[in-house]
């Protein structure tokens, strides 16, 4: 057991990576915590639409665009990559929209088909232009967090900001703020009945396409650090947590940011400890705080559950107990 779990050092886990290397692992929780509210906040509604999966159909469609932005441009940068790894986002979300409302095939199998075939059109593409592109599997899957705080930082007016990555999905956070304040009460209504949306005067195919767009836009923003496999986590986890909480959107909201930053402090402490990849780490940190919150919900939790299951049967015992049956004579 001393072999496979490495020895807990107070200090050098709880101490050391918040005050000698603040530098380091504070770009990388931040990192985290503009990753997983993004991802959390458009989740929401995912889960609201019973879409969770289409967040898993957008990040496994990314290596198709990113390999052809590779092939077009020849270059590995930041905006090339980006381009075409959204080009790929949207193309699925229409493709998906497509094959379900024009065709009997139903949403989710519409979902399973593009995305299984995107993403391995993606590895055909990688094995036959290998020479040419420099992928790597391990990154595109789970992603590398941890290299956050080496990349080039932004400075406005002589004030740092932070990594290029950070910037990057830190706007996009602030967009998806912004859009959500901006559109509450459509995305909401939108989301629960589009009839009642359009006889109100919105358009619900309207909001359903931009919500797909900013899914977009934050799974290819968050691909960098997280990769496809980590960011479905990303996208369920904090809403899910904060459902077993409250049933008001504006709460769960709140609720999805502060699991947010919890898991993503946790993370890195957890990804120090075992030496392991901070982003799976970040993933088992929220994994664990929903297991905690469904112990624990007043209203929700298994521990609420069972008293009252215990308070509905004992009223009955108590009676069946005061009225016994006469014994035959």
């Amino acid at each position: 057991m001393n072999a496979m779990i490495p020895a807990f050092d107070p200090h050098a886990v709880l101490v050391a990576p918040w005050t000698e290397n603040l530098s380091l692992f504070g770009w990388i929780a931040a990192m985290g915590f503009a990753v997983t509210s993004a991802c959390g906040l458009v989740g929401n509604y995912l889960m609201l639409r019973r879409m969770a999966l289409m967040g898993d159909a957008v990040s496994h469609s990314v290596l198709p665009g990113l390999v052809a932005a590779f092939l077009v441009t020849s270059s590995r940068g930041t905006l090339p990559m980006f381009a075409g790894a959204l080009a790929a986002g949207v193309f699925t979300t229409i493709a998906i929209e497509s094959i379900h409302k024009l065709t009997r095939v139903k949403q989710d199998a519409a979902i399973g088909i593009t995305f299984s075939t995107l993403f391995a059109i993606g590895v055909v593409m990688t094995s036959l232009y290998a020479a040419q592109v420099d992928l790597d599997a391990d990154c595109v899957l789970y992603g590398e967090i941890a290299f956050v705080p080496l990349e080039p930082m932004v400075s406005v007016g002589g004030v740092v900001l932070g990594p290029v990555p950070f910037v990057r999905m830190a706007a996009v956070l602030l967009m998806v703020g912004l859009l959500i304040v901006a559109f509450y009460k459509e995305l909401l209504v939108s989301a629960f009945d589009p009839g009642l949306a359009r006889s109100l005067g919105t358009n619900p195919t309207l909001m359903h396409y931009g919500l797909m767009a900013a899914l977009s836009v934050v799974v290819v923003s968050a691909f960098e650090s997280v990769g496809a496999i980590l960011v479905v986590a990303m996208l369920i986890l904090p809403g899910a947590t904060a459902s077993l909480l409250s049933t008001r959107l504006s709460r769960v909201h709140l609720l999805s940011l502060v699991h947010a930053a919890i898991s993503s402090w946790l993370g890195v402490t957890l990804g120090v400890w075992l030496d392991c990849s901070i982003a799976a780490a970040m993933v088992v940190a929220g994994a664990l705080l929903f297991a905690l919150v469904w112990i624990v919900s007043p209203s929700e939790g298994l521990i609420a559950r069972w008293r009252r299951r215990r308070r509905a049967v004992l009223p009955s015992a108590l009676s069946d107990d005061s009225n016994p049956v006469p014994e035959a004579k």
